[in-house]
C-alpha cells in the first residue's frame, strides 16, 4: 500500500484549535505521520509521549484525520523499539509501574522559593544516582509538585542511561502487588523485580501506615538497594517522623539521606507556572490575566491548572477572548474569608442572653439559673467550634472531659422534649452565625 496525501501541519494546527486541552507543544516534534491505506502511522521515539498519545489522542488524531482526508481513518502510534513493558512475557516478571507523564520534566519544573531544595536534590541524584541523598525523601501537601518532581527524576535518569532499570510506582500499588505475590505464592519473583532496580521510587509512602507486612517488606528491599548504592527516592504528604504507625527502623532509613520539603508556591511562582503550561499547550496569556488567576488561586499547583484548563476551553470553544473579564467568569472573587467562631463569642453572647455575669457562668455554682446557661455555652462550644473535649474545658474554668460531655449529652436530650430549650438555641445560634 502506498502512502497516501496528508498535511500533517494542517492536522496539528485543527487539534490544537479544537482539542486545546489535549494538544501539547512537543507535537510539533513529532515525525510527520504517514496515511497508508486509511491508517495513519506515526511514529514516536519518547516512550512517555507514545503512552500519552495512545491514552488520550487515537480518537482526537482519527477524528481530525478524517475531516480533513473526508475518509475514514484509523490512527496507529507506534515506537521503532517498543518497551520492554510491553512484551507480555516480561511484563509477567516485572513490577507493575506507573507511566511517565511527559510533561513532567525538570525542563517544565517552575523552581521558586516553595521546591528550591527538592528541585537541586532531584538534579543531583540525576548526576551522582545512589551517591548523593541516597534516600531522597520529598514530602508536601497534595498537589505540590512531588510527583513531577519524581517522574523528572525518572525521565532525566533514563535520558542518561536509556538501558537503566528505573522504576516509578505508586505506594498502593506497591502494597496491592506485595499482598498478590504473597496469595499467588510468588513472593521470589516479585522481590527480584523491585530489587533488581538501578533506581526505585515510591510515591505516596504515607499509604504505607497500619501496612505492617508491606513495611516488613520495602525495609528489607530498601536495605538490599542502599547496600547496592541503587538510588531510592520516596515521597509522601508528611516527613518520615510524623507519617502514622510507620515503624521507627524506616522512619530511621528515610532519614539517612537528604528530606526535602515543597511548601505552597508564592505568588510569583504561581504566575510562572501559568506561564509555563499555557506555553506547553501552545498559548501566551496575557500578564493580567496571570497575574489575577495567580492571585485568587493559592491551593495548589494542580488547582492552578484546572482554572488555567477552564480559561483555554472557555477560548476555544466558547470564542471567549483571553481577557482579564474571561478570567473573573471562570475565577469569580472569592467570598469573604469568615473569622473562625471563638468560645469568648460564645460567653458573651450567651452572659447576654440570660443576663448573667461571666464570673457567674465559669464558676462552679450548680444552680440551674447558672448551670443551664454554662451548660448551653458548652453545647455550643461542642457544636460550633472544632476544640476537643479538654480544650473546651479549659475555657471553662479547668473542667474536665467528662464534665464537658455530660453537659453537652444534657443539653442535647433536653433540646430533644422542651421546645423552648430548641427556641433558645435557633436564637443564640443565629447570633453566633452573624459575627463569623
Amino acid at each position: 500500500m502506498s502512502d497516501e496525501p496528508l498535511d500533517w501541519s494542517a492536522l496539528l494546527q485543527a487539534v490544537r484549535t479544537d482539542y486545546p486541552t489535549l494538544y501539547r507543544a512537543w507535537f510539533e516534534s513529532l515525525e510527520p505521520g504517514r496515511l497508508i491505506g486509511g491508517e495513519l502511522r506515526v511514529s514516536v521515539a519518547d516512550p512517555a509521549w507514545l503512552h500519552y498519545l495512545r491514552e488520550h489522542c487515537a480518537q482526537v488524531f482519527s477524528h481530525t484525520a478524517m475531516e480533513l482526508t473526508g475518509h475514514l481513518v484509523s490512527v496507529r502510534f507506534e515506537s521503532g523499539e517498543e518497551s520492554v513493558l510491553d512484551d507480555p512475557v516480561r511484563q509477567q516478571r516485572q513490577l507493575r509501574r506507573l507511566p511517565l507523564n511527559p510533561d513532567y520534566t525538570f525542563a517544565e519544573f517552575v523552581v521558586g522559593p516553595s521546591n528550591r531544595l527538592a528541585h537541586a536534590a532531584g538534579l543531583a541524584v540525576c548526576s551522582q544516582p545512589g551517591v548523593l541523598y541516597n534516600p531522597l525523601f520529598i514530602h508536601g501537601a497534595s498537589g505540590l509538585g512531588k510527583s513531577h518532581l519524581l517522574q523528572a527524576i525518572c525521565a532525566e535518569l533514563l535520558r542518561s542511561s536509556p538501558d537503566a532499570n528505573v522504576i516509578y510506582v505508586a505506594c498502593d500499588t506497591f502494597v496491592s502487588e506485595y499482598v498478590s505475590a504473597i496469595e499467588a505464592g510468588d513472593l521470589h519473583t516479585f522481590r527480584n523485580s523491585v530489587r533488581q532496580a538501578d533506581a526505585l521510587l515510591i510515591d505516596d509512602v504515607q499509604f504505607l501506615a497500619n501496612r505492617e507486612s508491606s513495611q516488613e517488606e520495602l525495609f528489607h528491599t530498601f536495605n538490599a538497594l542502599y547496600q547496592e548504592r541503587r538510588q531510592i527516592v520516596l515521597s509522601a504528604d508528611s516527613p518520615p517522623s510524623d507519617i502514622p504507625n510507620l515503624e521507627d527502623r524506616l522512619v530511621s532509613r528515610f532519614n539517612w539521606g537528604l528530606v526535602a520539603q515543597i511548601d505552597p508556591p508564592t505568588r510569583e511562582t504561581r504566575q510562572a507556572i501559568l506561564q509555563k503550561k499555557a506555553r506547553l499547550r501552545g498559548y501566551e496569556i496575557p500578564a493580567d490575566v496571570i497575574d489575577y488567576v495567580a492571585e485568587h488561586v493559592d491551593s495548589n499547583i494542580r488547582t492552578l491548572e484546572g482554572t488555567l484548563t477552564k480559561l483555554i476551553t472557555q477560548h476555544k470553544h466558547c470564542d471567549k477572548p483571553l481577557t482579564l473579564a474571561t478570567a473573573k467568569e471562570v475565577l469569580p472573587p472569592p467570598a469573604p474569608v469568615t473569622k473562625p467562631l471563638q468560645v469568648s463569642d460564645i460567653l458573651q453572647v450567651v452572659s447576654q442572653h440570660f443576663g448573667i455575669r461571666l464570673q457567674d457562668l465559669l464558676g462552679r455554682r450548680r444552680t440551674r439559673s447558672v448551670s443551664y446557661p454554662r451548660n448551653i455555652a458548652i453545647y455550643l462550644a461542642r457544636k460550633m467550634t472544632m476544640l476537643s473535649l479538654e480544650e473546651i474545658g479549659m475555657h471553662f474554668d479547668g473542667r474536665d472531659h467528662s464534665t464537658v460531655l455530660h453537659a453537652e449529652r444534657a443539653i442535647q436530650q433536653e433540646s430533644e422534649r422542651d421546645s423552648a430549650t430548641q427556641e433558645t438555641l435557633a436564637i443564640l445560634t443565629k447570633q453566633l452565625l452573624s459575627r463569623t
